[in-house]
């Protein structure tokens, strides 16, 4: 569904003959189905993360020191904290995640030290989350507001998202069966499928051009929404969107705030769960609330 996911690959700086050897293990988790996960772990055989302890399911490697037992959610989240190995203190430089072949992977740079520093001095001091284990990322400034109005060259559709969060407007539930072809998943079915995978890099593409403060160079991973969509994509693979523990909220409460996290959330599983393969079909079939509604309800709030 989107053509946007191919990525020239990036070459290791190391030449080692075991470099190729940490790409195929990395490449190997990928494509390990679920099913095939669940039954090396009921044998003990699956790899834990040496961060949560929790069995990994986005591999991520570290480069330049190759240490690759990580889960790609617990790396970046460390690295708000440190930019160094928690293995060997080695500083990091870049983490390779998303392996499709040894060659064939994403990047996510990791900043400068003294950028993190400006970061830590904006954002606030550092939590933890995942039960004892998992190193969430810092605590940052909640973001006010959406941004102001497109210029009047905007892409309509871009607009009336920006409504959307605007005026807090969540999408009217659609049930799951025949009739309306919605379909509900888990995190499991999104980790096997590549199909909502890429719906929803499709979707996010266009969702995260509304929160224009991520322009900012002061924002957390300022200018680089490529990095943010490919970590919402790994939240989805092992936590449920709405859950009732919140987690994914709390992940993406750091770089979103706690009401455009949730709403972004909301619309994501609406879209998830609709039979549409286009954004402008689902857009022109997704319902909202009359506007009295909205007001009352945000009234109430208030």
């Amino acid at each position: 569904m989107d053509g946007g996911d191919d990525q020239p690959p990036i070459q290791l700086t190391t030449t080692t003959e075991d470099s190729g050897n940490f790409k195929i293990k990395g490449a190997a988790s990928r494509a390990n189905s679920c099913g095939k996960q669940k039954q090396q772990q009921q044998h003990g055989e699956v790899e834990g993360c040496s961060i949560c302890l929790e069995p990994v399911t986005e591999r991520a490697v570290a480069v330049p020191c190759n240490h690759l037992t990580f889960d790609f959610l617990c790396l970046v989240s460390w690295l708000q904290e440190r930019s160094h190995c928690p293995l060997c203190n080695a500083a990091i430089t870049e983490v390779q995640y998303d392996f499709r072949s040894p060659d064939d992977y994403k990047c996510y740079r990791v900043p400068p030290p003294d950028t993190k520093k400006g970061d830590e001095s904006t954002f606030g001091r550092s939590r933890r989350r995942r039960g004892q284990n998992f190193i969430q990322r810092r605590s940052q400034r909640r973001p006010q507001q959406n941004g102001s109005a497109g210029s009047s060259g905007e892409d309509p559709a871009l607009e009336r998202r920006r409504r959307v969060y605007r005026d807090r407007m969540f999408s009217l539930h659609v049930g799951a069966n025949r009739i309306s072809q919605y379909k509900d998943f888990t995190p499991s079915d999104f980790a096997a499928s590549s199909e909502l995978q890429s719906a929803a890099r499709m979707f996010l593409r266009r969702e995260l051009k509304v929160f224009t403060f991520l322009d900012a160079a002061t924002a957390p991973r300022g200018g680089n929404r490529e990095f943010l969509l490919e970590y919402i994509v790994a939240i989805l693979k092992s936590n449920e969107l709405k859950g009732a523990s919140g987690h994914a909220e709390d992940l993406l409460t750091d770089y979103l705030g706690r009401e455009n996290a949730r709403l972004l959330l909301h619309e994501l599983e609406a879209w998830l769960r609709s039979p549409f393969t286009t954004l402008n079909d689902w857009d022109g079939h997704v319902q909202y609330a009359p506007e009295r509604n909205v007001l009352e309800t945000k009234r109430a709030v208030s």
